[in-house]
């Protein structure tokens, strides 16, 4: 950069691909949660093609294909149709308790008809927790490869020193780390219970530990989106400030193509990233409301809400997977 140029530096980029930066999330989280947590659904290459190119041009079907060769897109999948089915019971529900609302005869048919989307429902959230066993997996993996990295470490220095024992570093590994552990391992449980391998009280046991350890993961999470987006809105404050200062100084694009080019990319990329970030605060959000009823036992009104935030998390996280994998086909296209 010319020392005598009245142009700044661009704003550094950084990394907020992960849903933690305190603690180092991207050791333990799985893939697929990263990318329900990436705000970044950004690129460069998506910049430099032009949206009307043949080549940026991806099949919905190709998109939803992607996504459903993961567990996770399946999940989310199952999980749109799970709360999409309570949702309308909800509603039939509402409709036949109503006084104004309520047919006089009772269809033969209702009785069955709605006994088949119970079943539905209870078979759908069962599937989901299948989907999702062994995800404890992940952190366990991460905790024992620090583990051989300080024994490596150890082993390379000079003189004798002890090794640390394996519950050192379970003990010292992150909060965040040993939430993931503890809520996979008493999801499993539950799950287990479900399906009738252990015991019903164990099962309540786990579940009612899984629901601690999600509450707090969000409370978590929610922390470190502030954090995230309150970087985001300094970096475009930066830019927005440089682009007035150019415009007022009597700098056009013509005059100087190359950083107003630039000043406008890296705008238009901490705007797309901040929606993004927006996104997954609503989504925490949803996330939170709906557990909260599970770890303090509210009763008012706890089929509606859950209802209902149980779908809006269920579609805010597909929509950033399909964006997500949407990014990744273009780029793909591209090679």
């Amino acid at each position: 950069m010319n020392p005598l140029s009245q142009h700044p530096p661009r704003t550094p980029r950084i990394s907020v691909a992960s849903s933690s930066h305190v603690y180092g999330g991207d050791i333990y989280t799985p893939k697929e949660e990263v990318i329900e947590n990436r705000s970044d659904l950004t690129s460069d290459d998506e910049e430099k093609v032009p949206p009307d190119s043949p080549k940026s041009k991806v099949k919905v079907t190709e998109i939803w294909r992607e996504m459903l060769k993961t567990s996770y897109g399946r999940d989310k999948a199952f999980k749109i149709l799970q709360y999409c089915l309570r949702l309308y019971l909800l509603m039939h529900t509402t409709v036949r308790t109503s006084p104004m609302l309520r047919p006089t005869q009772r269809p033969l048919w209702e009785p069955e008809l709605v006994k088949r989307l119970e079943t539905g429902i209870a078979s759908l959230s069962l599937t989901r927790k299948c989907l999702i066993l062994f995800n404890w997996l992940e952190p366990l993996t991460s905790i024992l490869a620090q583990h051989s990295a300080e024994d490596t470490l150890t082993g390379r220095s000079k003189g004798p020193r002890k090794k640390k024992p394996l519950l050192h570093t379970f003990l010292h590994a992150s909060p965040p780390t040993l939430l993931e552990l503890v809520n996979g391992i008493s999801d499993d449980i539950a799950t287990f219970s479900r399906i009738g391998l252990i015991g019903k009280r164990i099962g309540e046991r786990a579940a009612y530990y899984a629901d601690w350890c999600w509450f707090s993961t969000t409370l978590v999470n929610l922390v470190e989106n502030g954090v995230e987006r309150s970087v985001i809105i300094e970096q475009k404050h930066q830019v927005e400030s440089r682009l007035y200062t150019e415009s007022m100084t009597g700098a056009t694009a013509k005059s100087n193509p190359t950083a107003n080019r630039l000043d406008g990319k890296e705008l238009s990329r901490l705007q797309r990233q901040d929606y993004w970030i927006m996104m997954s605060r609503w989504k925490l959000l949803m996330d939170l409301i709906f557990v909260s009823y599970n770890v303090f036992n509210f009763k008012r009104a706890k089929s509606s809400v859950q209802t209902f935030t149980g779908l809006a998390a269920a579609l805010l996280s597909t929509a950033k997977a399909y964006e997500r994998h949407h990014l990744d086909l273009v780029k793909a296209s591209r090679l």
